[in-house]
């Protein structure tokens, strides 16, 4: 059977792994000040879109996910001929329409594709599941992950469903924003009060910075800490901890920054990351944040997801 996996670009994973997995990206458009940008998980497109970002750090961006029309139509065009059984996996459905659209569309896919499949002389059924994530950026990455991790393995649908709803339950993806004048402002758009002017003015007074956590379809803030780096080195280490006590659900943790990934790598909490996770096995991938991501919370902002059923706290 060939298993395919379909995601949104809110999906933080490097392209050289989607291209590997034959992940396909469903592209959010983005509309801003300089014009509308689509997101395909292009670094360098990506990176440019950063600059774009940090020049009107005032500026409101607006996110257009795929529209049903447009899954069914990519679905159709190509991947019920180049897969029999797809995984699509979006990001969490209280913060985009992604999750609706597909399942609308799904409905749709299943009952037109035959004629194609026939056309094409390929006579098994097709099938496909869509799964809300939970979860965003480096979380939604992490479910993606390991799809394709035991895709490769030849895993049957049944276990890798299993290990979908357990993830979708246990990853844990954390965010640290460089500046909070992004992360405020587009909360306000929303209606988020998480960032208020208080928090705002104080925090970029006292360079005070809430750790936000992406759990179970919720984000919220669940710590603060006084300087970006010191909050870098808190998510490492929460990661790396959890590596050590062997609490691991996937052998993966992901991390995934808005800007240059070479900053990351100099950075000793991610050296030591590395040096934790190798030694047992544990894949590390490191990736551009999404635009979507990067927009929310600011570029040069980071994010590291792992799951694991203990939950991590913060001080």
């Amino acid at each position: 059977m060939r298993i395919g996996i379909a995601t949104d670009s809110a999906c933080d994973l490097p392209r050289q792994f989607l291209d590997k997995h034959k992940i396909v990206i469903l592209p959010v458009s983005i509309k801003g000040p300089q014009g509308e940008f689509v997101d395909n998980r292009e670094p360098a497109e990506t990176l440019a879109f950063y600059r774009s970002v940090a020049q009107n750090p005032d500026a409101e961006f607006s996110t257009r996910p795929f529209s049903p029309d447009e899954i069914r139509d990519l679905f159709l065009s190509r991947l019920v001929l180049e897969f029999d059984y797809v995984f699509c996996i979006t990001v969490m459905k209280t913060r985009s329409l992604i999750f609706e659209n597909a399942s609308h569309a799904s409905l749709r896919i299943l009952s037109d594709y035959r004629p194609i499949r026939e056309a094409a002389d390929i006579k098994a059924p097709f099938s496909l599941r869509v799964f809300d994530s939970a979860t965003v950026a480096t979380g939604q990455g992490l479910v993606v992950g390991e799809v394709a991790r035991l895709v490769a393995l030849d895993t049957s649908t049944l276990d890798i469903i299993r290990q979908i709803e357990r993830l979708t339950q246990h990853t844990q993806a954390f965010l640290m924003p460089a500046d909070l004048g992004q992360l405020r402002s587009q909360a306000r758009r929303r209606g988020d009060k998480s960032v208020g002017f208080l928090t705002y003015a104080l925090g970029s007074a006292l360079d005070i910075k809430p750790i936000l956590r992406a759990y179970r379809g919720d984000t919220h803030p669940i710590g603060k800490v006084r300087g970006y780096e010191v909050g870098c080195n808190k998510l490492f280490d929460a990661a790396r901890s959890q590596i050590r006590d062997g609490q691991l659900l996937a052998p993966l943790v992901n991390v995934s920054y808005g800007g240059d990934t070479a900053e990351v790598e100099k950075m000793a909490g991610y050296q030591a990351l590395l040096a934790d996770a190798r030694p047992r096995g544990i894949a590390v991938h490191l990736s551009e944040m999404s635009s979507t991501a990067c927009v929310n919370i600011g570029v040069g902002g980071l994010s590291v997801a792992f799951a694991s059923e203990r939950e991590t706290t913060f001080d």
